[in-house]
C-alpha cells in the first residue's frame, strides 16, 4: 500500500528581518526593537510547517538572489524541504521588514526581488511526478512571470488528478491587481485559503459584511474555501454554504508573522494524509499557535 503523494509548493523564499517593538513607533527617533533576521517567504514557510506537521514529501520551487542562496537553501533542507530554488543573476532575495507591536500583529514592508521574477523557463513538468497536490503562494499572482508560471502549473496540474490549493497572500495586493483578475487568473483550483480580509474583497463584499457570507459566496466559485480568522480559528464553506467552524487554540502570542502560512502547511499536511476539512483546518490551527509563540514564520 503506498502513501499519499508529494506536496509541491511554488511560491517564495524571502529573507524576513524582523522587528519586535513593544511601544508604539517615535517618529524621528528610536524605537527600541528586538530584532532578528530569519528565512521567510509565505510558499516557503507554508513548505516547512507542512514539513514539520505531516508525513508527506514537501516540494519547493522558488527564485532567491546569489547573495543568500545558499544560506536558503540549507534552512529548508533543514526543515525537511526538498528545494529546488533557481538562483536570480540580477536581482538579491525579496526582503520583509516586519514591524511587531505589542499585540502581535505585524506591518509589512515588502521588497519582492528574485522572488516574483520566477518564470515559465522555470517550470519543469517533472516537478509534480509523485505529487498530489500542488499549492501556488498568492503572491505569485502579483506579477506577469510569476503569474504566466503560476497559470502553467495550474494547468500542468489538472491533466494529473492533481489538487490545486491557492493562498490569496495579501489584501493590499489584491487590491491593486484587482479581485476579478486574480480570481481569473485562478480558475480551476480546487482550495482557496483567504484570511477575512481578502475573502471579502474576492467576493465582492464591504468590508464589514459578515465572513460567512464571504465564504459562501467564494465556495460557488472554489469546490472548497477555508477562510483563516486569526484567533477567531477559521471558517470552512463549501457548495454555497459555510459547513464548519474551528476554534483557534488560546496561546499568548508575540509575533504573527507567518501565522497563515503555518496553517496552510499544517492543513494541506492533514489533508494529504486523509483528514476531512474540519480536521484539517484543526490541523491548521495548531500549527498557526505554535506559530505566534516566536519571532518569525518557520517552524
Amino acid at each position: 500500500m503506498t502513501g499519499p503523494g508529494a506536496l509541491l509548493v511554488v511560491g517564495d523564499v524571502v529573507t524576513d528581518v524582523v522587528a519586535i517593538h513593544p511601544e508604539p513607533l517615535a517618529p524621528a527617533t528610536d524605537t527600541a526593537a528586538r530584532i532578528r533576521t530569519l528565512p521567510g517567504g509565505a510558499g516557503a514557510n507554508a513548505a516547512c510547517w507542512a514539513a514539520r506537521t505531516g508525513t508527506v514529501e514537501v516540494r519547493l520551487l522558488a527564485r532567491v538572489g546569489a547573495e543568500s542562496a545558499r544560506w536558503h537553501e540549507r534552512a529548508l533542507v533543514d526543515a525537511g524541504v526538498r528545494p529546488r530554488l533557481v538562483v536570480d543573476a540580477q536581482e538579491p532575495t525579496g526582503t520583509v521588514v516586519a514591524l511587531v507591536g505589542k499585540d502581535a500583529e505585524r506591518t509589512f514592508l515588502t521588497d519582492s526581488g528574485a522572488s516574483l521574477r520566477l518564470c515559465p523557463a522555470d517550470w519543469n513538468p517533472s516537478l509534480l511526478d509523485g505529487a498530489s497536490h500542488l499549492h501556488l503562494s498568492g503572491y505569485l499572482f502579483f506579477a506577469d512571470s510569476s503569474r504566466e508560471l503560476a497559470v502553467i502549473a495550474l494547468r500542468a496540474a489538472r491533466p494529473r488528478g492533481v489538487q490545486v490549493s491557492v493562498d490569496p497572500a495579501s489584501a493590499g495586493f489584491l487590491a491593486g491587481l484587482g479581485p476579478q483578475r486574480f480570481l481569473d487568473a485562478v480558475a480551476g483550483v480546487d482550495v482557496l485559503l483567504p484570511n477575512e480580509d481578502e475573502a471579502r474583497l474576492l467576493a465582492g463584499l464591504p468590508e464589514l459584511t459578515g465572513v460567512a457570507r464571504a465564504a459562501a459566496e467564494l465556495s460557488l466559485r472554489v469546490p472548497l474555501v477555508v477562510v483563516t480568522r486569526g484567533a477567531a480559528g477559521a471558517l470552512i464553506a463549501e457548495r454555497g454554504r459555510v459547513t464548519a467552524e474551528v476554534r483557534a487554540e488560546p496561546v499568548e502570542a508575540v509575533d504573527s508573522t507567518g501565522a497563515g502560512d503555518a496553517f496552510t502547511g499544517g492543513f494541506l499536511a492533514a489533508r494529504l494524509e486523509g483528514a476531512d476539512p474540519a480536521e484539517a483546518a484543526r490541523a491548521g490551527c495548531r500549527a498557526a499557535a505554535l506559530a505566534v509563540t516566536r519571532p518569525g514564520g518557520r517552524p
